[in-house]
């Protein structure tokens, strides 16, 4: 169903690689990586931090609050760098319920009081959800559909699937069970990414420009039945991606030829 943009993304990724990853310091790109996701997710969920203002409080740490910029924001930007690094760290970790609940925890840790004052970070919730304007169905029936969810996916991770297909998957039914009181987009781009980093692949960032087809492809899921729109959407925004920063380091590289 996805055979052409399987093999687009794939010579993208190709040449991605050669041309972007191989010539960068690991540690760099990675960093590079955190700084961009981490701002762009956050974003989404209505963070008003830009990539600079993420990338100076990578730097400074909270000592540095950017400029116009609330102290909350800045403590919800440090957590989630927090379950970034624990997810790079522990991608030979199991696809289990003690990683998601880790990587809820470090994500919502310091913020999740101001929001549900009873609820505990990287624990289930125990009421009913609502987000934008979907209504979530009956928590309890949603949480115990956690633990299947997260053993198909690990299953069908070491299958012939292909993994931006089973990232996808994965969110879009995760976001559907909407276990956590907070967090769950979070934690949802989060561990879709950890499905890729595993396989070797670059990181997926959903840029806050595409929130609203981001969000239409997930309700379509709900309305139609059929997450082929949300894999769709993936595949898009990844070969976008590659395309742009290829196409930058080419024009860079051609810039500096006139120096």
């Amino acid at each position: 169903m996805f055979t052409k943009e399987i093999e687009e993304y794939e010579r993208l990724r190709d040449e991605y690689q050669q041309t972007v990853v191989s010539k960068m310091n690991t540690a760099d790109y990675m960093e590079y990586n955190e700084i961009l996701f981490s701002a762009h997710s956050c974003a989404i969920e209505g963070n008003s931090f830009t990539v600079d203002d993420t990338r100076i409080l990578r730097e400074k740490g909270l000592s540095m609050v950017p400029s116009g910029r609330s102290l909350f924001e800045c403590v919800e930007m440090a957590d989630h760098f927090r379950a970034f690094d624990y997810m790079i760290h522990h991608l030979g970790s199991p696809f289990d319920e003690s990683l998601l609940k880790e990587i809820n925890r470090l994500v919502t840790e310091h913020t999740i009081s101001y929001k549900a004052k009873d609820a505990v970070a990287g624990e289930y919730t125990t009421e009913d959800m609502a987000a934008g304007d979907t209504v979530f169905g009956d928590h309890e029936k949603l949480v115990a559909q956690v633990p299947r969810l997260m053993a198909s996916t690990e299953r069908a991770m070491a299958s012939e699937q292909h993994p931006m297909v089973v990232a996808a998957k994965f969110h879009g039914y995760f976001e559907h069970l909407h276990p956590f009181r907070d967090g769950n987009g979070r934690t949802g781009r989060l561990l879709s990414n950890f499905i890729l980093l595993k396989k070797g692949h670059p990181m997926l960032i959903i840029d806050i420009k595409d929130r609203s087809a981001f969000i239409t492809a997930l309700k379509m899921i709900g309305s139609e039945g059929t997450d082929e729109h949300l894999v769709h959407f993936f595949f898009k925004t990844a070969i976008e991606r590659l395309r742009s920063e290829v196409e930058q380091k080419a024009h860079n590289s051609r810039i500096m030829m006139f120096f």
